[in-house]
Formats: C-alpha cells, structure tokens, sequence
C-alpha cells in the first residue's frame, strides 16, 4: 500500500510497555529509559539499554508501505552505508533480517546518532552537503526501485487534489477556487515537466531538507529514508535554497560545485523546482487530510480543518502558479 490508502490499524496498542516488550523480544535489555521522537507518519521512540547504549525504535503507519517496500528501503540504506555514505542505516539481527514485527506492528531498530542542525550560511558546509548528496545519488542511480513510487504529478497532484475534492475538508465557499486552480497548476507542473523530455529518475532520499540531516565535527549523516523514491535528482537539492532569485542560484551553485564532483547533474532539471515545490504543498494538505483520524494529528494541526489556513493554502497555490511562469534558475557547469 502507500500514502494515498485512508485505511489503517490505529496505534492505540502501542503504549509504553508494549514498545520496551518489543525491543526486549529482539535480544536488547531496555533500563526503561524510553522518549516518544517527533515523529507523526510512524511512531518512533528512543531507549536506554542496560549497558548505557541508546536505540531507536521505529514502528511502521500499518498499512502505508508494503513488506517489499521497507526491505527495498532497507536494502537501499545498507548499501550506502557499506559503501562509507554516512547514513544511519537499520541494525540487522543475527538472521540478517531488519524488519521485526511485534503484534501487528512492523519495526526497526537503528543505533542513535547525535548531531547538531547544519549552518547552511556555511559556505563550506554547503559545499559538503553537496558532496554528500552526489555521493548518495551516485548509487541511487545504479539500481530502481520496484516497490516503491515515483514522485510524479499523478501521486503528488491529481490524487491530492482529488482526495481533498471527495471529502468534506475544504470550506464549501473556497471548493470552486481550490478547483479550478489545482486544475490549473497540474497543467504547469505537466508543462516544466515536459521541459525535461529525456529526465532520468534516480533512488533518492526523497524528503532531503535540514532536519532530516545531523552535523557532527566528521561532517553530515543523513537519517529517515522514510519518503525515499524515484525521483529526479533536483528533488534531493531544491529544499535547500530559499530567499530571492540571487540567493537561491548562489546556494544553488554552491551546492552542485560539490554535488559534481561526484554525480553529472542535468541542468534542464532547474525546470522542475517550483514544480516540484507545487507539489510538496499539494501533497502536505492531502497528507494531513488522509491521516485525520489519527488522533496525533488533530492535536498537532489544529489550524487545519479552519477557512483561514485553507484561504492560505489557496494563496500559496497561487503564488507556485506565478512562479513556475518565470524562467528557471541558472547554472553554469565549471569545466
């Protein structure tokens, strides 16, 4: 299944102990020491053991991914880490299997890797990430993903929008606005898409932004191939740049100066970043939506299911049609 499914095992069963049940069961002697992650699409939990160490515990949205795609994420996140991209990958019991199930919960355990947020007004540090992701990319290209999806107008757009249309979450008033302009902007996201006639899709970690990336004094470590698809590649760097055109071809060249020193990188992919942006916000409200009834989230967006944040949403929209009219960012390749 993936994200676009409504239908789903609640969480109500995993409380507490049922969490420390299940690490003890795969042979780790938890002190009790145990704090709920930040974390709304699973349920992840870091634990003390008896012999000081700490883990992470990861358990799976039942329901959201099927066996063969977490293995595939899996078998993805060993590969980089084997090969020195410094990735916090799942930890394998003695079996070599790293998928555990407790009940009708699926998990994964992961070593706890301090860090702190990057410094991305750090030219050097952007240089760096930019390496790193090259790195990254330059296995994600070698293999595809046959489980998991592809980040593509159809999943991150037109399902969104109808999802959204066929349930009762947007004010009556505001439906003919959110319709006629989603219409509208699947259509541009069509258009830059088609800017790019030849585009190659790559393995990705597919929600690359700052907070799913650690900074220690031997550079970054990434965590969470949760979102991880096919994808182009920009959709790995286009989170990064932020600010006026200038500020965004100046990160932006910053980073591929790095990025190439490992992986080429297709400039005609400059056309998808504000589609790609388009969607990301498309997809977060369907998100949202889609996971309603799981009671973290109502807690946690309170301002959803309001005229006012849905006024807004419509106003951003709008804002993505503008700028995918302009031209896309430059970019010069150092020969």
């Amino acid at each position: 299944m993936s994200d676009s499914d409504t239908s789903m095992t609640t969480y109500e069963g995993l409380g507490p102990e049922a969490v420390l049940s299940a690490v003890d069961g795969e042979g780790f002697q938890c002190d009790g020491r145990l704090l709920e992650m930040n974390s709304f699409e699973n349920r992840v939990y870091q634990l003390g053991t008896e012999d000081g160490g700490m883990l992470i515990a990861k358990f799976y949205r039942p329901g959201r991914w099927s066996d063969a795609a977490i293995l595939e994420e899996h078998a993805f996140a060993l590969d980089l880490a084997s090969q020195d991209i410094d990735l916090v990958a799942p930890l394998a019991d003695s079996a070599g299997a790293t998928l555990r199930a407790f009940g009708p919960y699926r998990f994964a355990l992961f070593e706890r890797r301090g860090g702190r947020s990057p410094d991305f007004e750090d030219v050097e540090q952007l240089r760096q990430l930019g390496r790193f992701i090259g790195r990254l990319h330059a296995i994600g290209k070698k293999e595809r993903y046959q489980h998991r999806p592809t980040l593509d107008v159809t999943t991150f757009g037109s399902d969104c929008a109808g999802f959204l249309l066929g349930h009762d979450f947007i004010p009556s008033e505001l439906i003919p606005a959110y319709e006629s302009l989603t219409q509208d902007l699947i259509k541009r996201v069509a258009w830059c898409y088609e800017r790019c006639p030849d585009l190659k899709l790559i393995r990705t970690h597919g929600d690359c932004h700052r907070g799913n990336i650690l900074w220690t004094e031997k550079g970054p470590h990434m965590v969470d191939l949760d979102d991880s698809r096919m994808a182009p590649a920009v959709q790995d760097l286009w989170m990064f740049l932020s600010g006026e055109r200038e500020d965004c071809e100046q990160t932006l060249h910053v980073l591929l100066e790095g990025y190439t020193l490992f992986m080429d990188f297709d400039p005609v992919e400059l056309n998808l970043i504000e589609a790609l942006r388009t969607l990301r916000l498309m997809h977060y409200f369907a998100w949202i939506a889609r996971r309603w009834s799981d009671p973290a989230f109502p807690r946690a967006f309170p301002w959803f299911n309001t005229s006012r944040s849905w006024e807004q949403h419509i106003l951003d929209l709008r804002e993505q049609a503008a700028l995918m009219d302009e031209p896309p960012l430059t970019w010069q390749a150092v020969r």
